[in-house]
């Protein structure tokens, strides 16, 4: 192996048959080595690199005091230093209680109420900082001209993110439905409402949140981005939804003539034109009061951030404790201040030799996608050559940004509450995004930080990020065996690339434009494909009476099962020999898979587990595994899985699609 490292073996369980669970003989040993704490509703590899890249980051932050920079007012050393320890000053925030908050709900509690326009400057207020509600607004891409920005009106959010949640009755939604309820009248109580006022303002909540769930589009729906694009015109908004005075709306916001938008959800806002006319002026204040207090409760006293620990993290996730102060509060500045961050980290913790290796990782993998796509038999030569060039087309972002962003107008006062800092950077980032609507839409900005632990592709730039925070071990080391690299951060970037071809990255051309490039013979074909890719998810049940969602997730299993293929195909490429026995007893071959199933591992809870079926488009991490190599026709191979194993699927029922 070439003094190279390989698998670890204290990872692996031997006491498991591999051929019947493939997760759990490469995983038990990390399981058994990381059980889960207080804190963690799961916790796995991706986790595990998390908090290193976490106390990383907190060393840079608390670096920066001894900076001379950090004294002067307007420094970005000043910026991150001062609110990070606001973040961090428990004893204000203790004896601030409920006063910067109250502020907003008092100045919500004064602004009118009573008429169409009066809405409109209530919403406008509220959409630039204090909390969403009902509708949200913003710029992005034109999905069929993906250079200029075009303004989104979007469905508002729920407490509880998923509709399912008010709207499907089981015992776990009801459990999380109580404490929901104690949520409500405890945010209630510490702001010195009544028992009385406690109760009818969760009534307001409860009415208007569970009616909003009855009308939201289903999860699986917003999959197709033809049900989310709806394009119209400033006047066809006005005549299609007259219930709200958007002119008002966008004058008091600052939007400016908007000859064209886009609807997400025009069953949604058909909805919305309507209800908010029949709801009375103290259901809305109501409703205003929880929205706001709720979306500042992380930023103030220990009562509020236990409120929302109690429904957020314990309820429905299943921690036992509240992440230590310093996490919390570092959230903020690694977010609001995210590429400045990004600087620090990348100057300390990534080497450029990080970046020269990935960039040929990374087109010895679009050669063999590329090979792939020029020898499938389901697809025709006409489709194949378009998607040819959207792969060559592909762009590719590893590390950091080669422009960083500028936060010189953005200001931290450290004389002002938590909240308000917060709410006023929100406010500059919230305006940004309207700015946008000015401009073509700059396609060298990224849509993670440096050092974000995952990776994105992005259909509207038809381009793939890997930052640098995710190009750690075991993802990738560059002293590791090549195979390990391959079967980890070479199947992350296989699966990135694939989601360019999963059914809605499809669906967009080489230039980021939503349109239909496909043949109708091919699509048919296709869908006939992920049709028993879906089939094969939807039979996994992960707890008693729990399925997985095969639709929800048909995205991300498809890009798995591309990534296990072109970069098992990039490894051969690169004149590995994959039958070659290490000192550790596997091939190459397996190596590469166990590599792969050792980046799933995780502990979880099964409250965590449950939300994250309802919620997450990604499949848990032991179907990633276990379900998606299934269909691995080189990996049953390469691990003699016969018949009559669980790990066996018979060959007429493997899915191979990229």
């Amino acid at each position: 192996m070439n003094n190279k490292y390989g698998i670890n073996s204290n990872h692996l369980d031997t006491s498991i048959r591999l051929q019947d669970d493939f997760y759990g003989y490469a995983n038990g040993g990390w399981l058994k080595e990381n059980p889960l704490q207080g804190e963690y509703a799961r916790f796995g590899v991706f986790d595990k690199i998390r908090e290193e890249a976490r106390l990383q980051l907190k060393d840079l932050i608390l670096n920066l005091r001894e900076n001379p920079e950090s004294k002067v007012s307007g420094t970005i050393e000043q910026k991150i230093s001062d609110i990070y320890d606001l973040g961090m000053d428990e004893k204000r925030l203790n004896e601030e209680a409920e006063k910067p908050v109250m502020k907003l709900v008092e100045e919500m509690m004064n602004l009118p109420l009573s008429t169409p326009a009066d809405f409109a400057r209530m919403m406008a207020w509220l959409h630039l900082g204090p909390a969403g509600a009902f509708f949200g607004t913003g710029a992005g891409p034109d999905f069929e001209d993906s250079n200029i920005h075009i303004l989104f009106v979007g469905e508002g959010g729920l407490t509880l993110g998923d509709r399912d949640y008010y709207l499907v009755e089981n015992e776990a939604n009801a459990k999380i439905m109580e404490a929901f309820h104690k949520y409500v009248f405890r945010l209630m109580e510490l702001i010195g409402k009544s028992a009385e006022e406690q109760k009818r303002i969760w009534e307001s909540v409860i009415h208007i949140e569970r009616s909003i769930a009855e009308h939201k589009m289903t999860r699986e729906d917003r999959r197709d981005p033809t049900n989310t694009f709806n394009p119209m015109s400033e006047k066809e908004l006005l005549e299609k939804y007259p219930g709200i005075d958007w002119m008002t709306y966008f004058n008091a916001i600052g939007i400016k003539n908007e000859r064209r938008l886009n609807i997400s959800s025009p069953k949604y806002m058909e909805f919305v034109n309507k209800f908010v006319n029949t709801l009375s002026e103290e259901q809305l204040r109501d409703f205003l009061t929880y929205k706001i207090v709720m979306n500042a409760a992380g930023l103030l006293s220990n009562d509020f951030e236990e409120a929302d620990f109690d429904l957020f993290d314990r309820a429905m996730s299943g921690k036992e404790e509240m992440q230590p102060r310093w996490k919390r509060a570092m959230a903020i500045p690694n977010s609001m201040f995210g590429e400045a961050v990004g600087q620090l980290y990348v100057k300390k913790y990534f080497p450029e030799e990080n970046k020269r290796y990935m960039t040929e990782l990374i087109e010895n993998l679009r050669k063999a996608l590329a090979s792939h796509i020029s020898n499938l038999d389901w697809m025709s030569d006409e489709t194949k050559e378009k998607a040819l060039e959207k792969l060559s087309s592909m762009k590719v972002k590893i590390g950091y940004p080669d422009k960083w962003k500028d936060y010189s107008e953005l200001s931290i006062n450290p004389e002002l509450s938590y909240l308000e800092n917060v709410l006023n950077a929100s406010r500059w980032f919230i305006r940004d995004n309207y700015n946008d609507l000015k401009k073509p839409v700059d396609k060298t900005e990224w849509h993670m930080t440096p050092q974000t632990v995952n990776a994105y592709y992005s259909p509207l730039n038809n381009e793939i990020c890997f930052p640098a925070g995710i190009l750690q071990a075991p993802y990738f080391d560059i002293n590791a065996d090549d195979a390990c690299n391959y079967g980890a951060i070479g199947v992350v970037i296989g699966h990135e690339m694939t989601h360019g071809f999963d059914d809605q990255g499809r669906r967009y051309d080489a230039n980021g434009n939503l349109n239909e490039w496909w043949t109708a013979e091919d699509t048919t074909r296709f869908k006939e494909k992920t049709d028993c890719l879906v089939k094969q998810f939807n039979e996994v049940e992960v707890l008693p009476g729990v399925y997985a969602n095969g639709l929800f997730t048909l995205g991300e299993n498809i890009a798995d099962q591309g990534g296990l293929r072109v970069a098992r195909t990039a490894y051969e490429m690169s004149g590995a020999n994959l039958d070659a026995v290490g000192d550790d007893g596997f091939s190459a071959l397996q190596r590469f898979y166990l590599a792969y199933a050792g980046v799933w591992a995780n502990n979880v809870r099964d409250e965590y587990l449950r939300e994250s079926v309802q919620t997450d488009p990604h499949s848990p991490g032991k179907l990633r595994v276990n379900e998606t190599l299934k269909n691995i026709t080189p990996f049953i191979d390469a691990f003699g899985i016969k018949e009559g194993d669980e790990m066996f699927r018979p060959l007429n029922e493997r899915v191979e699609i990229w």
